[in-house]
């Protein structure tokens, strides 16, 4: 064993002395030459770089790194002494269009956004004492892109680069450029031509959409357009068709669960809307009072299966509160104020909202015939009933299923009495004069007593 680990000890001591010999045998400048190339590729702490993308000018550095311009500049800066004109956050923030910020930033303009930054770039080290005086008029230097900008100094002091005064001269200085604060970004002709053809296009794409063409099924021809109406002329339709459908005016009732399709399950959708009342919160009494106090959900659920849409008008848990004894203690009296309360039609609270600020006030059937209830617009709201006994639509569209649609109201509608409804229309009614018309007589009676009178005959007939 000990034999074995002195081989082993021999081994390694050879393979030392192997790689001593290969590292003396390498040329002397080997290891420096790898060591210069890694570090030339690296750029140095103090380099204006790092400077930039420390400094203030955040939203300048933020566009060199969507832009991918990191290596060009690396590259750059190798080669050149560069000089900087970086903008103000203020003015790539505020004062630059929305519009024109938003083309830059998209993808598929990314080399309009190299083009805009490397236009503030220039490949030579410009310092304020080097910028030419207001004798020697505009110099003319080229870009790291393909272009020129002009520099020139005014009457009162002011360095200008092309439309752009210089608002902090050498704001940062580094062995291998320096940075000059802008006021403003500096565009190229070539972006901003770029972005013009690019807004045009876009406006001429922008073409409004086009109904197909109908086709009368009557002639099998196509329909015309309809001419347009002039300012101020009467509604095409009645006023009667712009409202929302009832069961008179929908199609015919779809088939119930019990048919041979079964479309609607209306018992589904009732339980549905009545859990949706429970979990909403503030709608408890109305229900109990439908599911324990009366058979209104199962009546509704038929209803709905058999293809008709309903409206609730619910009112919540406060309104129902003020219900005394004697108004629910009458035989069928919970039943008769939910009649009241649901409408044959579907409604949401904007085709609601939308028929009052049209027509003013609308009268709605209701299951509690043949009383109505009357809706109006009232402080942006749609209002219900009359005097004291209306009510205010407080939370819109509870539940819309396209069948069922339950919407919430501070107040509990009562129809206005018979009684009262006389007293109003005797007030404001014009008494009516009977007029006594005379029988008409028919053409063939007519003929028939001028035939007998010819004859000289007496007529039996008292209308001759």
């Amino acid at each position: 064993m000990g034999s074995h680990i002195y081989g082993v000890s021999k081994l390694v001591f050879f393979f030392a002395i192997l790689l001593s010999a290969t590292h003396s045998a390498l040329p002397p400048n080997h290891i420096s030459k790898s060591s210069s190339s890694g570090s030339s590729s690296q750029i140095n702490s103090n380099s204006v770089l790092v400077a930039l993308l420390d400094s203030h000018y955040t939203e300048l550095a933020e566009l060199v790194e969507k832009a991918l311009l990191l290596q060009t500049l690396e590259e750059a800066v190798g080669k050149h002494n560069i000089t900087i004109f970086a903008p103000r956050n203020e003015a790539l923030e505020r004062g630059l269009d929305p519009e024109f910020k938003r083309f830059l930033l998209e993808p598929g303009n990314l080399k309009s956004l190299q083009i805009l930054l490397m236009f503030h770039i220039l490949p030579t080290r410009i310092g304020s004492d080097e910028w030419p005086r207001n004798s020697s008029g505009s110099v003319r230097h080229p870009t790291l892109w393909n272009g020129h900008v002009h520099l020139r100094s005014h009457g009162s002091g002011k360095r200008i680069i092309d439309s752009a005064e210089i608002v902090r001269p050498d704001d940062i200085v580094r062995p291998d450029g320096l940075i000059h604060g802008i006021e403003r970004l500096l565009i190229p002709r070539s972006v901003q031509e770029d972005f013009n053809r690019r807004r045009n296009l876009r406006s001429i794409s922008a073409v409004l959409p086009e109904g197909a063409p109908e086709v009368d099924p009557r002639t099998h021809r196509l329909k015309k357009p309809a001419a347009p109406a002039p300012a101020g002329s009467p509604p095409v339709l009645p006023i009667y068709d712009a409202l929302a459908p009832g069961p008179s005016l929908a199609p015919a009732p779809a088939p119930g669960p019990g048919g041979p399709h079964g479309h609607f399950n209306g018992m589904r959708q009732v339980k549905d809307f009545i859990h949706t009342l429970l979990h909403y919160g503030g709608y408890n009494e109305m229900a109990d009072i439908l599911v324990n106090l009366t058979s209104l959900a199962t009546e509704m659920g038929r209803l709905v299966s058999e293809g008709y849409v309903l409206t609730v008008l619910a009112p919540n848990d406060e309104a129902m509160a003020k219900l005394t004894t004697d108004q629910l203690s009458e035989p069928g009296a919970p039943e008769q104020i939910i009649y009241y309360h649901i409408i044959p039609e579907y409604q949401t609270e904007e085709s609601m909202y939308n028929a009052v600020r049209r027509f003013g006030k609308v009268r709605y059937d209701t299951l509690r015939l043949p009383h109505k209830v009357v809706a109006q617009e009232a402080d942006g709201s749609v209002k219900f009933g009359q005097g004291d006994g209306s009510a205010y639509l407080f939370d819109p569209d509870i539940y819309t299923d396209g069948r069922i649609s339950v919407q919430g109201i501070d107040g509990v509608l009562f129809p206005a009495e018979e009684e009262e409804e006389l007293k109003t229309e005797k007030k404001g009614a014009v008494p009516v004069v009977k007029v006594v018309t005379k029988p008409r007589r028919g053409k063939l009676l007519e003929v028939a007593c001028r035939m007998l009178g010819a004859f000289g005959q007496d007529s039996h007939f008292s209308t001759c």
